[in-house]
C-alpha cells in the first residue's frame, strides 16, 4: 500500500510540473512592408513594440519603429519631424516598449548630422549615419522628443514602466577621448535618465563612483522605480544597442528609487551587465564566468546574491537579455550566441537555473523553422521572441501559451536539435550576427 501511495503520489508531481510549463503557439507579427522586424517589449495585454523594415528599408539593418496590438496588428509609428525637426524620410527608429496605457518609448534618429561626428543611436553599423539620435516618448499619434542633458546632443529610451516613466541614457557634455575605445565614434560621457510621464527629467542615476566608474547606462524601469544596468570606464563600457557586445569590464548595478546604487556582484570575471528587474526586485542579467571562459546568464536577489543561471551547450553567451527577461512570475527568457548554429543562436526559456531551448516547448511554431531569440515576458507567460520563416527572413513573433495540449516537463535531446535548415537571406543573415553580438 506504501509502494502504491508513493507512485500516486509522484505521480501527482511529475503531473504539476509538466501542467507548469505549457506549450506554445507562436504569432508571426510581420513588417512594415519590408522582409524583417525586431521585437523589444511586451506589456501585460500583449501588447508589442519594436522596429521593422518597411518597402523602402532593404538593407538588413535600417528600420521604423512599431507597435502592435492582436487587436489592429502592426503600425507604423515613425520618426521625429515637423514641426520640431526637419522631415528625414531615410532616418530611422525603434520602439523599445509599450506602457500600460499604451504609451511607446521610443529612439529615433532626426535629419541633423551629430556635431562631434557621433554614431549614438547605431542604427546601421555597417554603414554609422552619424545622425544625432533622441529618446522620444509616442502617446495617442503623437511622438515627442525627450529632454537631453545639458551639453548633450543624444539620448535613448530602453523601457517604459506601467506608469509611464521611461528609462534610458543621455550624454552629459562631458568630453572624454577614452569613449571611442567602448563605442565607436563616441567622445562624451553618458549616464542613465529617468523620465516622468509628462516627459520632465525625473532623475540622473550616477556611475558607481566607488569604484572609479565615469559612465552608466540603464536598461529596465520597474513599477517601483528601480532601475537596472551597468557602469564602467567609457574606454570599457560599449553603448547599447551594438556596443555593448564591445564592453570588457563593467559592474552590473541597480538603483534605487532614491537613487542609491548596489553593484550586484559578480561570477569570477570582468563583464557583468543588468539587463531586467521585475516588481519585485530581482534582476537577471550577463556575466562572464572564468568556469568555462563564456557568458553565463544570472538571477539577483537580495537574499541570495548573484547567482549562476547557467550556460547553454555550445553557445558561447547565454544571455538573459534587455529588458523584460523576468516577469513577476520569475520566469525567465532570453537567446544563445552559438558560432556553430546555422541561425546564431536560439530563444531560451530556464527552467530553474536551467536554460532550455524553446523551440522544443512548441505546439505550434507557425511560419518559423526556428526562434533564434526571446526578448522580453510578460506575466501572463506571453513571450516575445525572434525567428527565422520558411521564407528565411528575420521576423519578431509572440509566444502565447497554448491551453488544453500536451505540455513537456523537459527538452528532449532530440527537440534541442535545428530543424530543417532553410537558408537565411543576406539581410536576416547579417540582423542575427548584429542583433546577437556575432562578429
Amino acid at each position: 500500500m506504501q509502494k502504491i501511495l508513493i507512485s500516486i503520489a509522484a505521480g501527482s508531481l511529475l503531473t504539476a510540473l509538466a501542467a507548469a510549463q505549457p506549450r506554445y503557439t507562436v504569432i508571426d507579427l510581420g513588417t512594415l512592408g519590408g522582409k524583417y522586424s525586431f521585437g523589444f517589449g511586451l506589456n501585460n495585454a500583449g501588447e508589442v513594440a519594436g522596429a521593422a523594415a518597411t518597402s523602402a528599408q532593404t538593407d538588413g539593418f535600417a528600420a521604423t519603429a512599431f507597435v502592435w496590438t492582436k487587436q489592429k496588428g502592426i503600425s507604423n509609428l515613425g520618426v521625429l519631424g515637423p514641426p520640431l525637426f526637419p522631415a528625414c524620410p531615410t532616418c530611422n527608429s525603434d520602439a523599445a516598449a509599450v506602457s500600460a496605457l499604451g504609451a511607446v518609448a521610443i529612439g529615433s534618429e532626426i535629419a541633423a548630422l551629430d556635431p562631434n561626428g557621433e554614431d549614438f543611436g547605431q542604427f546601421d553599423p555597417a554603414n554609422p549615419t552619424h545622425r544625432v539620435t533622441r529618446a522620444a516618448i509616442w502617446r495617442n499619434g503623437v511622438m515627442t522628443a525627450l529632454p537631453n542633458l545639458p551639453g548633450g546632443n543624444n539620448a535613448n529610451a530602453f523601457w517604459i514602466n506601467s506608469l509611464g516613466q521611461v528609462s534610458g541614457f543621455a550624454e552629459n557634455g562631458l568630453m572624454d577621448s577614452s569613449c571611442s575605445q567602448g563605442t565607436p565614434f563616441q567622445v562624451e560621457r553618458f549616464q542613465p535618465v529617468i523620465w516622468g510621464v509628462n516627459g520632465e527629467i525625473l532623475s540622473v542615476l550616477s556611475p558607481l563612483v566607488s569604484k572609479g566608474d565615469t559612465v552608466a547606462f540603464a536598461f529596465t524601469i520597474n513599477d517601483h522605480r528601480q532601475v537596472a544596468g551597468a557602469s564602467g570606464l567609457c574606454s570599457t563600457t560599449g553603448l547599447p544597442p551594438v556596443a555593448i557586445n564591445s564592453t570588457v569590464a563593467t559592474h552590473a548595478v541597480l538603483w534605487d528609487r532614491d537613487g542609491s546604487i548596489t553593484d550586484l556582484g559578480n561570477l569570477g570575471g570582468a563583464f557583468n551587465v543588468a539587463s531586467s528587474v521585475n516588481n519585485l526586485g530581482e534582476v537577471v542579467g550577463t556575466a562572464q564566468s572564468p568556469k568555462d571562459g563564456t557568458v553565463h546568464s544570472f538571477l539577483w536577489t537580495r537574499r541570495t546574491g548573484m547567482q549562476d543561471y547557467g550556460a547553454f551547450p555550445g553557445a558561447v553567451a547565454t544571455v538573459a537579455g534587455c529588458c523584460h527577461t523576468i516577469n513577476d512570475r520569475g520566469q525567465i527568457v532570453g537567446f544563445t550566441i552559438e558560432p556553430n548554429n546555422a541561425y546564431g543562436g536560439r530563444a531560451l526559456l530556464w527552467q530553474r537555473t536551467e536554460p532550455k531551448d524553446l523551440n522544443g516547448f512548441l505546439a505550434d511554431p507557425g511560419p518559423f523553422v526556428q526562434l533564434t531569440g526571446a526578448f522580453s515576458i510578460n506575466d501572463a507567460g506571453e513571450i516575445l521572441c525572434q525567428g527565422i520563416t520558411n521564407t528565411g527572413d528575420l521576423h519578431a513573433c509572440l509566444a502565447v501559451p497554448a491551453t488544453g495540449t500536451a505540455v513537456n516537463q523537459s527538452v528532449s535531446p532530440a527537440a534541442q536539435q535545428l530543424r530543417s535548415v532553410v537558408p537565411l537571406t543576406d539581410s536576416a543573415r547579417e540582423q542575427v550576427r548584429a542583433r546577437l553580438g556575432i562578429r
